[in-house]
This record gives structure tokens, C-alpha cells and sequence, in this order.
């Protein structure tokens, strides 16, 4: 098997051979790949055939994606959609399409979204990555070009990133307000956005309340629809009287906010316009932006402790550790990162995983105060490569080409044959001797990408 990295071209620093080692591009393979899925299927983001009962079909195990071409490349989950990317630049989706998520008709009959069909609209472009979030889609071409569709609701106004008050694009449509800029990966979360390029300048928009954004050139704003009301509406765990409650608690907030404070297009974000950015991730309604000397910096909502820092002003602040993180990534609610310099080193260039934030089904993969990043000591002996988070689970892959997964297990979403949490790493055994190649999750599902 060859499998080739390309990565960002990083100048000599503190970070450079494991940055450059962890941080791709994009991937290419000359050899067949599968894709697989396991986890929530009711809205057919599996991909897989359905079943007698409809939609509602739940993988307990990683399960082939067999409708795909046998060359992709990357993929992306979505909260509840799939995209797949193709060697030869075709961007594949499934799952659910009620905001034209997938590229095709938002209209095209609900037992075909889990079908995986080739994103029509790209024709120009030889896509290379893509990204995506609960309403919209996002592809990066060969030229640095991002390209956008879906339908943003309230509360994701602006995600899509085309202009004031354009807010559904059915087809893909290019970023204008990126043109000239040479984006290598997106990050989307509830309502913002954030764009990075090849030379490390950050790229933010939507919806900006709780400085998820930076300033932005605008003042902060506290958002009347605070995360608090989304702990029960979001987790999926709670009874059916409790969850109408913190339904009815969310519409209150979405009514008082009817000038909602949106950035249109694609803006650069001004704290960190002087430095290297060389990654980033976005939660439900947080940041997270690592910057080339090692600094992790995180904004908006801290009401699970994921920002991971004591102070609470709003704005782009230093996370509170003293490891060095090297790679991040987000959850709905909690945050992950790999790091270096911990108490904990082990396995080649001495990497741990370190999480912080919401904890509410072990998503966290420890014990120990939420709020403060901490080491995840069960996964020692272990040298991560790229982490994942999804709505209350985590998943990781190592140097050694294998999966692990922890957090919440309904819906079979860890992957184990179960439906049982896990309190700490587990091993997707079912895959073991795979060269499983990349892993990410959505809200309850997720998908692998391995090598023949």
C-alpha cells in the first residue's frame, strides 16, 4: 500500500516535526480504500441500505459504506450528513437533506438521503477536502477555493458565507469574499465558522455572540440563547417531559434575539492576524485556535468549562495548561488535543491526549476537574494521531493505524457491539490489523476510512 501525506510547507519552530507530521492537507492513496459507518441512523447518515423499519437503522459495529466510489480520499461527518471525497475531486453525500446539505433537491424523496450520491455543481473545481455542519456543506478545491450549500436557519444565519442576508444556496456556490486566499480546512460549528490558510491567517463568520468569532471589528454580545438550554435538548440522553422543557426554553431565547449578531462574509480575525495559525476547531458555540508556537487560545460559550481557562472574559484567551498541544479538535460541548510535554509521555515524540469540558457521559475519556485540560492517563502506551469528537463521545487513531473510541455508546455510535458507555479508551477491536487511515465523527454517527 502507498499512501501519501501532503502537508503545509511550515517553517523551522518549536512545533515543526510533529506538526508537520500530524496537520494534512488532504491525502491521496493509490490503493482501493473503504469507507465504513457505525453509530445513529436515523437520518440515514450511515450510508447504508435501509432497513425494513426505514431510516432508523443503527450500526453497533463498523459497517462498509458499499455504495462508494473504491477511491476515496478524505472524509467528513456532519452533525447528521456524510460527505465522502474522490482521488479524482468528486464530493459524495448522504444523510439527512432537510436544508440541501447533500447538493441535491431538498425535495427528493427522505428514503433516498441515505443513498450516497456524487454533489453535482463542482464540475470547475477538483475538490481536495471537505467539511461540514448541522445545515451546511463546504468543499476546498485544488486552487485553495471554499465552496458552500445548504440552508441556514435561525441561529446558523451567516454560515454559509456568501453575503448579507443569503442564506440557502441548494447548489455549491464559491466564498467571493475568499477569493485570493488559499484555504486548507474549514471548521464549522452551530451558527460561526472558521476558515484557515495555507500561510496561517484565520478567516471567521456568522453567527458571532460569546466572541466565538474574536471582535471581528464589532463589540462583544452576550447571546440570549445560551448553552445552558441546549444541555438537555442537545444530549439526547434525558426524558421526553425534561426535553420539552429545555425545548420551550430554547424558543424563548430564539425570540428575543431577533437581531441577531451575524458577520455575512468571511472576515479576518484580528487577535491572531500577527501570528502563524496552524490549526483549529469549532464546538457547538466555541473556539479553539493553535497558533505555530505552541499557544492554544479559545473563545465563545464556557458554560461545560471548554474554553479550559479560569477566566471567563469573552474573547480569544489563552487556554490554562502548560502542555504543549500540537493538534486540536471539538465536540458539541468539550474540547480534545494532542499534546506534548505532559507528565504522561509515551510512544514516539512523547504525545498525550488531553480533554477538558463537558463530561456528562465520560466524553472526556477521565476523571478529574472538567474545566481544566488534563491528561486522558487510559490511553498511556498509546501514540495518538488525530482525535474527533462527536456529541458526548470521542474517537481517536493512533501511529498504529487503529481506532479508539469512548463517551456515550447509544445507538452503537463507540462502535463496540454495544449500547453501554465507556468511561475510558476502548480499542474498536473489529478492526484490528486494519490500516484505518482517518476517523471523524458527527453528532451520533461516525465514519472510518481505511486502506485495502
Amino acid at each position: 500500500m502507498t499512501v501519501r501525506f501532503l502537508t503545509r510547507e511550515y517553517r523551522p519552530g518549536l512545533l515543526s516535526g510533529i506538526v508537520t507530521r500530524l496537520t494534512r492537507r488532504w491525502m491521496t492513496t493509490t490503493n482501493k480504500t473503504t469507507v465504513m459507518s457505525f453509530g445513529d441512523g436515523s437520518h440515514g447518515a450511515l450510508g447504508l441500505p435501509m432497513s425494513q423499519t426505514g431510516l432508523g437503522f443503527d450500526a453497533y459495529e463498523p459497517t462498509p459504506v458499499l455504495a462508494l466510489p473504491p477511491d476515496v480520499s478524505t472524509i467528513a461527518a456532519g452533525h447528521y450528513h456524510s460527505l465522502a471525497v474522490t482521488s479524482q475531486g468528486h464530493v459524495w453525500a448522504w444523510g439527512r437533506n432537510n436544508e440541501a446539505q447533500l447538493g441535491r433537491d431538498p425535495l427528493s424523496p427522505r428514503e433516498t438521503w441515505n443513498e450516497p450520491q456524487k454533489v453535482e455543481g463542482l464540475s470547475q473545481v477538483k475538490v481536495q477536502a471537505a467539511f461540514a455542519s448541522g445545515v451546511i456543506s463546504t468543499a476546498i478545491g485544488d486552487d485553495g477555493s471554499l465552496w458552500v450549500w445548504g440552508k441556514s436557519k435561525r441561529g446558523q444565519l451567516g454560515q454559509l458565507g456568501l453575503g448579507k442576508d443569503i442564506t440557502e444556496a441548494v447548489l455549491p456556490s464559491r466564498v467571493e469574499a475568499l477569493i485570493g486566499q488559499d484555504i486548507i480546512k474549514v471548521s464549522l460549528g452551530w451558527g460561526h465558522a472558521l476558515a484557515l490558510t495555507k500561510d496561517g491567517k484565520l478567516f471567521g463568520w456568522g453567527y458571532y455572540a460569546d466572541g466565538r468569532l474574536g471582535k471581528i471589528g464589532e463589540l462583544f454580545e452576550t447571546s440570549p440563547l445560551d448553552s445552558v438550554a441546549f444541555k438537555l435538548k442537545l444530549s439526547g440522553e434525558n426524558s421526553g417531559s425534561m426535553t420539552e422543557a429545555a425545548e420551550e426554553l430554547v424558543l424563548e431565547a430564539i425570540e428575543k434575539e431577533k437581531n441577531m449578531p451575524i458577520v455575512w462574509e468571511p472576515t479576518l480575525i484580528e487577535e491572531v492576524a500577527d501570528v502563524e495559525v496552524v490549526d483549529m476547531a469549532c464546538g457547538l458555540d466555541h473556539s479553539l485556535v493553535l497558533d505555530r508556537d505552541g499557544t492554544l487560545l479559545s473563545e465563545g460559550s464556557n458554560v461545560y468549562g471548554q474554553l479550559g481557562r479560569v477566566k471567563q472574559d469573552l474573547g480569544l484567551l489563552p487556554v490554562d495548561m502548560s502542555f504543549i498541544p500540537v493538534n486540536i479538535a471539538s465536540g458539541l460541548g468539550h474540547s480534545l488535543a494532542i499534546c506534548k510535554g505532559t507528565s504522561s509521555d509515551v510512544g514516539v515524540d512523547g504525545l498525550s491526549v488531553v480533554t477538558w469540558g463537558w463530561n456528562q457521559s465520560y466524553q472526556l475519556g477521565r476523571k478529574g476537574p472538567e474545566s481544566i485540560p488534563l491528561v486522558v492517563e487510559e490511553f498511556s502506551g498509546e501514540t495518538p494521531v488525530s482525535l474527533s469528537g462527536g456529541r458526548v463521545h470521542s474517537v481517536a487513531v493512533t501511529a498504529k493505524n487503529e481506532i479508539w473510541t469512548w463517551g456515550c455508546g447509544r445507538n452503537g455510535r463507540l462502535g463496540l457491539g454495544s449500547s453501554a458507555d465507556e468511561v475510558e479508551p476502548m480499542l474498536v477491536e473489529c478492526l484490528e490489523g486494519s490500516q484505518v487511515l482517518q476517523a471523524v465523527a458527527g453528532f451520533d454517527h461516525n465514519l472510518i476510512l481505511i486502506a485495502e
